[in-house]
């Protein structure tokens, strides 16, 4: 592997440690390197703290007397555009050229707006060598949460569901069926560890009266998106504890009542997946993971809204009940989950 992919894939491994830590940020991974030694690295660790490029920088300066010298003479690495304007931090772009770096590799161009292009033209401008596209589909594919929601205005979906070894999703009644292990569920709880929020409908709620948390798994729990048109949840539930923001979309009310939002639709008869997406945007929610039931992941299904699909299928067999929903897209293999089996796919585009 060329030295350009070494250093960046080396970017890209320390990006992912941001991963459920850094939204609606991108996850950025920068790596300095001197006479082919990495002397800095560093990551963007949380959202509101310092980029992966100041970490990096500060490594170096925090390691060696002679980092005025050495950073004259290295090239840097990122896995994503340096940004160009003041945020909640200053630009990347100026730090790069204020300490006279020389080269920079950058694997992709960030596509908001504000940057889009911009850090680029001003290393450039400042004299700095710049080469981009280096290791780009990787560095793309890591932050596609991120690209869907900037460049398509929703957040980026994942749809999971388990189904039984006969294509059934629950018994007809609708009541609680375990079907997967315990392996899969604490993979799934990791999973919500990794996203902004995680929907459900109403029928899942009373069905199940889940938490909707990551009690199993370590990082923070989503906030909660519930579906429920007419407000008949009961208060004593758990997706009224508080916990966690929690979003319950209806036909009733907007209001905020802590942190529990209310949010009215004004036409629950079509488009309804789409305009929660959109406001799920508007809330600066990166991603979420559509959990059931069959109703809810169906709409999604049906109206093309989804990004990936993750489904489960247990050894048990119902016999009858509510079918599993039917989805088509890019296989994206098929793995072993305790004595389960995980199928992933991808829509295609």
């Amino acid at each position: 592997m060329p030295q350009h992919q070494i250093y960046m894939q080396r970017c890209l491994e320390l990006a992912a440690l941001g991963a459920g830590s850094v939204s609606p940020n991108p996850m950025v991974g920068a790596v300095i390197v001197h006479n082919d030694k990495i002397i800095g690295e560093g990551y963007h660790r949380k959202h509101g703290e310092a980029h992966a490029e100041v970490n990096a920088v500060n490594m170096v300066v925090n390691n060696y007397v002679n980092y005025a010298e050495l950073l004259q003479q290295a090239t840097i690495y990122v896995s994503l555009e340096p940004c160009a304007h003041y945020g909640k931090t200053p630009p990347c772009a100026d730090l790069i050229i204020k300490h006279r770096i020389p080269k920079a590799v950058v694997g992709c161009r960030d596509p908001f707006a504000q940057v889009d292009g911009k850090g680029i033209e001003k290393l450039r401008a400042a004299g700095v060598e710049v080469e981009v596209g280096v290791l780009e589909e990787e560095c793309r594919w890591l932050n596609r949460r991120f690209f869907t929601h900037v460049q398509q205005h929703r957040p980026y979906i994942i749809l999971k569901w388990a189904q039984t070894a006969d294509g059934f999703f629950a018994p007809a009644d609708g009541s609680q069926h375990w079907i997967t292990g315990t392996e899969a569920r604490k993979l799934v709880h990791q999973w919500r560890a990794e996203e902004d929020a995680i929907l459900v409908g109403k029928n899942t709620v009373l069905a199940d009266n889940p938490q909707l948390d990551n009690r199993y798994a370590e990082g923070k729990s989503p906030k909660r998106v519930i579906i429920d048109r007419r407000l008949e949840l009961s208060a004593d539930m758990h997706i009224y504890n508080r916990k966690v923001e929690t979003l319950i979309f209806n036909e009733i009310k907007t209001d905020i009542d802590g942190n529990i939002k209310y949010i009215a639709l004004e036409d629950f008869e079509r488009y309804v997946p789409q305009y929660i997406m959109y406001q799920l945007y508007m809330q600066d929610i990166q991603s979420v993971i559509v959990e059931g039931g069959a109703k809810t992941l169906n709409a999604f299904i049906q109206n093309g809204l989804w990004d990936e699909a993750r489904i489960f299928t247990g050894q048990s067999v119902l016999g009858s009940g509510i079918a599993a929903p039917k989805i088509s897209g890019q296989n994206g293999g098929s793995y072993a989950v305790g004595n389960d089996q995980l199928q992933l796919y991808y829509r295609s585009t």
